[in-house]
């Protein structure tokens, strides 16, 4: 029940238009004499051309650089250490190398080099790297015990060997001092003026190696290295679940070729035997086995087998 009636207000039901603003004014950015214009400015005409060919260079590079992504391809994707041929692996020895360009020249001063080494710790790799430098040149070797250890054994004082000492100390090439010293880790200098300082088992080895004059091509070289820094830091410093897997790995190249790189003695047997002696894991593989006694038949190894005995 209504109260009260009323009449509508509106006189018809016939739709309105309703505006959509509250009210209207021209635009003043974009008329209709500035687009009738517009072609009257010849600076945005150019600048509208520069853009499409600039544009139309980036799409033609494009298109180049996709292309030669489907012919040049990664320079080490597809490179097979095994396959590289051997020759490339055999090392360029000097008959004479030049010691002077190492070790600096001193006119009548015998070029020496001094290392130190703990006897808790014998760098088995410096005696063979001692053995090497004999065969090459006249080195004039010595032993000494500095005074901040005591008790050094017996054989460490004859570890560099007897030596031939009846001759002046000018008709040597070159000297090789052994001091046995409270040191964590073997130090050599070789330079009297400068007393360049060399630390580490790896890297004195690194030098005294260099000294026999050989030559290696970069891929060698860097296979050398990477054997060199396993030895060190994995066969000897490493854990057992890393030095299983450096034999695992010592073993397969072994099979493929007499020594771990090429086919002549490198730094990499020299450190890896070292490090293994010391090591002295079980289970040996018997590619291993027979790359051992391949070295231990080396004169140059005798005077290591002596310290290991």
């Amino acid at each position: 029940m209504e109260m009260y009636k009323v009449n509508s207000y509106l006189l018809s039901e016939e739709a309105v238009d309703l505006p959509t603003c509250m009210y209207k004014v021209p635009n003043i950015h974009r008329g209709t004499t500035d687009t009738q214009n517009a072609g009257e400015y010849p600076v945005l005409q150019n600048l509208e051309l520069r853009q499409t060919e600039i544009l139309k260079r980036l799409y033609d590079l494009k298109a180049v650089v996709d292309g030669l992504s489907k012919t040049v391809l990664t320079p080490d994707a597809d490179l097979d250490i095994a396959e590289i041929d051997h020759a490339c692996l055999i090392p360029k020895i000097h008959t004479v190398a030049n010691l002077s360009s190492v070790l600096g020249k001193s006119p009548g001063v015998l070029q020496d080099i001094v290392i130190n080494a703990n006897p808790s710790e014998v760098p088995l790799s410096l005696l063979v790297l001692h053995g090497l430098l004999c065969q090459q040149y006249k080195v004039l070797s010595s032993v000494h015990v500095h005074s901040s250890v005591q008790n050094v054994p017996s054989k460490l004082w004859n570890c560099l060997g007897e030596g031939n000492r009846s001759h002046s100390r000018r008709e040597y090439q070159l000297g090789f001092t052994l001091v046995w010293k409270d040191v964590q880790k073997p130090q050599m200098k070789f330079s009297v003026q400068s007393m360049c300082s060399i630390e580490g088992e790896g890297n004195v080895a690194r030098f005294l190696f260099a000294l026999l004059g050989r030559e290696y091509n970069a891929v060698t070289s860097t296979q050398i290295d990477n054997w060199v820094d396993v030895a060190i830091f994995q066969l000897k410093k490493g854990s057992n679940k890393e030095k299983a897997a450096v034999l695992h790995t010592l073993n397969s190249s072994l099979g493929k070729n007499p020594w771990l790189v090429g086919v002549d003695l490198t730094l990499a047997d020299i450190m890896l035997y070292c490090a293994l002696k010391q090591t002295e894991l079980a289970n040996v593989p018997a590619n291993v086995q027979r790359w051992v006694k391949s070295c231990e038949n080396l004169a140059c190894f005798h005077l290591a087998l002596k310290q290991l005995k």
